[in-house]
């Protein structure tokens, strides 16, 4: 029997995405609308948000980039997508009866990649948004008699204890079922005092609550998959090369440290920086959705979808090529000319901050206030410093993952979905990845059109000079004091001298 293609897979199933509002998500979705057309229906979980409701926010969604090829020329593909209004951290994900019954009755796949990625969660946040999310979207899949796959998107750095991230499941010193039902159950101030305890070697509640979650999955007995993405960046090629649609990791850096706000950085530069374009990831992700439901094994499929050493940068290769990038396509509105580095010291580091991150927002906040505007400064440094800390733990550490099955899943493939499903990193040359990410990120993230490159080049000229007379004052300054204190203490020496000769 000859193996289908992944669109031949795909073709007349239904699918259930969380999550399609996020990052990957929205090219996960674009993706299957294009390279997989006989596809079902695809349901999206999504709950109302401010002043948006569900069907709102898809609209608003459906004007950004990955879907704008969608939009020209198959609109009618984009009918395809069907809203459910719903909560995933909520019992029974806060569907309405006819919704449950439409999706356990129809639905063959199900990605769940609804999460919160952030570092600094109270730790009853994380449970919720994270595990008991996945137990909710277990649940509901368990009563689908169609499901033949189940994608649990997760993350590499889900066991960061371990000095090697295996293909396997790593089960946890107490069960993910405990854990949920300590959140059910205690304050917040009662876990929140229990919480380095209970993390034990993991640095923050999402890396925590993200290794429960792939707990649940992994024993729940159905057909899944579980993914590990490393740092997801910029896209590669798709749905344009560097689209970027938020802050999260090297963008947030690379837009700090291009704008003159971050100067100083806690990174060991030798070391390796594992970052997976997103669309490879999302291909990948796509793939060992076929692969679970090709195999029909009842083992749970894990995938490090990571570089690790089959194309290696250094994090000083990245910031050196970063800094080259920006340098030639500056981002509009910097509040200083870029400076700084990394450094390995956390002497030097502190020091730097002090100095180029602390004082500088002080004096320009007290500037601000003196001319009448309203300070802000001093908020934004807290705000990097605050990250910067939560980031320092992965770029002090050397990563090591191992992605055999992902080699595996890429040489399963035939050779068309090769070509559509493209997950090969060794084929990324570095150089021009950074350049269409800066680019990226100026467009789709900053919005800067590229009509106002000329502009922020003159302005980053001024900075320039701006930057080096300042830098130039603050010599002669400090060459003064040390002049006038030499002076001053030149009697005292006198002094002492004589006094050493008397005795």
């Amino acid at each position: 029997m000859t193996t289908k293609s992944i669109p031949e897979w795909f073709a007349n199933k239904n699918v259930l995405v969380t999550g399609g509002t996020g990052f990957m998500g929205k090219v996960l979705i674009s993706k299957l609308l294009l390279s997989c057309p006989d596809i079902g229906d695809i349901f999206l979980i999504i709950r109302k948000k401010k002043s948006y409701d569900s069907h709102a926010r898809l609209q608003l969604i459906l004007q950004q980039e990955p879907f704008r090829i969608l939009r020209e020329q198959y609109p009618e593909r984009l009918k395809k997508l069907i809203v459910i209004h719903g909560d995933i951290i909520v019992e029974e994900l806060a569907l309405s009866v006819a919704d449950k019954d439409r999706l356990t009755n129809n639905v063959s796949v199900i990605f769940h990649m609804a999460a919160n990625v952030r570092f600094d969660m109270p730790l009853k946040t994380a449970i919720k948004m994270n595990t008991m999310s996945a137990a909710n979207v277990i649940t509901l899949a368990k009563q689908m008699p169609l499901l033949e796959s189940f994608i649990h998107i997760s993350t590499s750095f889900c066991q960061c204890g371990e000095p090697v991230l295996e293909e396997r499941a790593y089960p946890s010193s107490i069960s993910p079922e405990t854990i949920i039902n300590l959140v059910n159950t205690m304050t917040d101030d009662v876990l929140e005092s229990m919480r380095l305890k209970l993390l034990g070697e993991q640095p923050n509640t999402y890396a925590y609550s993200k290794a429960l979650s792939e707990e649940l999955v992994s024993k729940c007995g159905l057909p899944v998959g579980i993914i590990r993405p490393s740092i997801v960046t910029a896209s590669y090629k798709e749905p344009v090369p560097g689209w970027v649609d938020n802050m999260n990791g090297p963008t947030g850096l690379m837009i700090g440290a291009g704008k003159g706000v971050i100067r100083s950085m806690l990174c060991k530069s030798n070391y390796m920086a594992d970052v997976m374009p997103c669309d490879m990831a999302v291909n990948a992700t796509i793939a060992l959705a076929w692969q679970v439901g090709t195999m029909k094994s009842p083992e749970p499929k894990f995938l490090n979808a990571t570089t690790n050493m089959e194309n290696r940068i250094s994090w000083g290769d990245v910031l050196e090529t970063g800094r080259k990038h920006v340098f030639q396509n500056p981002f509009s509105q910097p509040l200083w000319y870029p400076g700084g580095g990394m450094t390995s010291s956390k002497i030097v580091h502190w020091l730097a901050v002090l100095f180029f991150h602390i004082i500088p927002a002080y004096l320009l906040d007290i500037l601000l206030i003196i001319t009448g505007n309203k300070p802000f400064m001093v908020r934004v440094q807290n705000r990097v410093n605050n990250g910067l800390e939560l980031l320092q733990y992965y770029t002090m550490k050397e990563w090591v993952f191992r992605n055999d099955n992902l080699r595996d899943l890429q040489h399963q493939l035939c050779p068309t979905d090769k070509k559509i499903f493209f997950m090969d990193t060794k084929v990324i040359h570095w150089n021009e990845y950074i350049l269409a990410y800066v680019l990226g990120t100026r467009q789709y993230f900053l919005k800067d059109d590229p009509s106002t490159l000329p502009r922020a080049r003159r302005v980053f000229t001024y900075l320039y000079y701006a930057d080096r007379l300042l830098k130039l004052i603050f010599g002669i300054f400090l060459i003064w004091i040390m002049y006038n204190w030499t002076i001053s203490a030149k009697p005292i020496i006198a002094m002492l001298v004589q006094s050493t000769e008397e005795v």
